[in-house]
């Protein structure tokens, strides 16, 4: 069958391809794709191509089709998974396969599975690693959402506490203690800081940080109330113009460091700056994946060796986190559109891909099966005069706080062409 997709046929070089989906075998399940949110992983690949540790040395030969935050709808199914899987299913996945000690992932390595397309083939490692589920919450984009979500839902189990003389590690953020998300008003920060607010293991209060006055007002706007209903202490703070930022960070958390610090931008001086905050114990997480491979800071070893400051890194989420992901989304208690910021149609995915860092805001959400230019949500209401549907968007967001919901994907698929 014929399909769509925005393909990588090397370093920067994306494309809107047609080309022929071959037939499925009986180990593998043919899916309609509905949504896919823009990764800033997805944007390294692109401008890295062979580069990338998870590109194929052939992709040339073999273009890789993009996006690896997708969701949509099952089409047809081979006969080894038919026991479990039905045409009409809709569906989430787990990106992050480590199949075998490989690197291959979907919206990476593959030529005929991926996010940003119109249908795609689920190969069978996907199946054998239970890493394809069935989807039964409202909106698609929740589940696109699912997986950068689990990305943040993975990096707070990853974080570790121990106790003087003794060596085991006490898994997880520290409960009812002190957090510190750096660079934290962007999509991953704004996703970490809403599981902050409703997860079961709380802190008792939290500070976020960056330099951006326009998403520190956002951040505000959306998380405030949300704060006090929770009981815990936020802070939004911008660090800009602060001459001495550690000890005024230090002086918000009553004088002491923090328990747990998460660095989400690779820029040196936040990095550092996250050591400075760490208190007894602290665990840094650096989230935040450089493309330098030679990126490198300054980090405290003083710290390190006599108040036992750590530091540790997580990539991705694994499937026990995407489903939690998704169980908080269904009960209404995460929400992830807090991530996202601008819509569009996968006409405009290669070139938002290739352009991410320079376009403000949160997540961009493609949906495949329409032609729509990326456009932000703040936008809607100036574009109704000009295109009406974009009015109705408008009602729709505003009447959610502002954020995209399951009402307005309804309408957009009912509408646009």
């Amino acid at each position: 069958m014929k399909a769509q997709a925005v393909r990588l046929h090397g370093a920067g070089d994306l494309r809107l391809d047609t080309f022929e989906l071959p037939e499925i075998g009986d180990d593998e399940i043919l899916v309609k794709v509905i949504s896919d949110s823009v990764c800033m992983s997805t944007y390294k690949c692109a401008i890295l191509g062979t580069e990338h540790k998870r590109v194929h040395p052939d992709v040339a030969e073999h273009p890789a089709i993009m996006g690896h935050e997708f969701a949509g709808i099952i089409e047809k199914v081979g006969k080894n998974h038919q026991d479990k899987f039905k045409p009409g299913m809709r569906f989430a996945q787990q990106p992050a396969l480590n199949y075998k000690g490989t690197m291959w992932s979907p919206g990476y390595s593959y030529e005929f599975f991926g996010g940003d397309a119109t249908y795609c083939i689920i190969p069978a490692e996907v199946m054998e690693l239970n890493c394809l589920m069935e989807y039964k919450g409202k909106a698609f984009f929740e589940a696109s959402l699912a997986e950068p979500m689990s990305c943040c839902i993975g990096a707070f189990h990853a974080c570790y506490h121990t106790k003087m003389g003794d060596y085991h590690h006490e898994m997880g953020i520290k409960e009812g203690g002190s957090l510190a998300l750096l660079a934290g008003v962007g999509p991953m920060g704004l996703g970490a800081l809403a599981y902050a607010l409703c997860c079961d293991r709380r802190p008792g209060n939290i500070v976020v940080t960056d330099i951006n006055d326009e998403r520190l007002q956002r951040a505000h706007r959306l998380f405030d109330h949300k704060a006090k209903e929770a009981g815990i202490r936020l802070d939004i703070v911008n660090t800009k113009d602060l001459p001495d930022a550690a000890a005024t960070l230090k002086e918000i958390n009553g004088g002491k460091g923090f328990d747990d610090v998460f660095c989400f931008a690779p820029v040196g001086a936040v990095l550092e700056l996250s050591s400075a905050i760490l208190g007894r114990d602290g665990c840094l997480n650096f989230f935040a994946g450089p493309t330098d491979k030679q990126f490198s800071a300054k980090m405290n070893f003083y710290d390190v060796h006599y108040n036992s400051t750590h530091v540790m890194g997580t990539t991705g989420g694994n499937t026990d986190d995407l489903i939690e992901s998704l169980k908080l989304t269904e009960a209404g208690r995460l929400d992830p559109a807090v991530m996202v910021t601008h819509i569009g149609g996968l006409d405009c995915a290669a070139e938002t891909t290739l352009n991410l860092p320079k376009i403000p805001g949160g997540k961009k959400l493609i949906y495949t099966h329409i032609h729509m230019p990326l456009t932000a949500i703040d936008d809607f209401r100036s574009k109704a005069a000009e295109d009406a549907r974009f009015g109705v968007l408008a009602d729709l967001c505003e009447a959610n706080h502002g954020l995209w919901s399951a009402e307005a994907e309804e309408y957009l698929l009912k509408n646009w062409d």
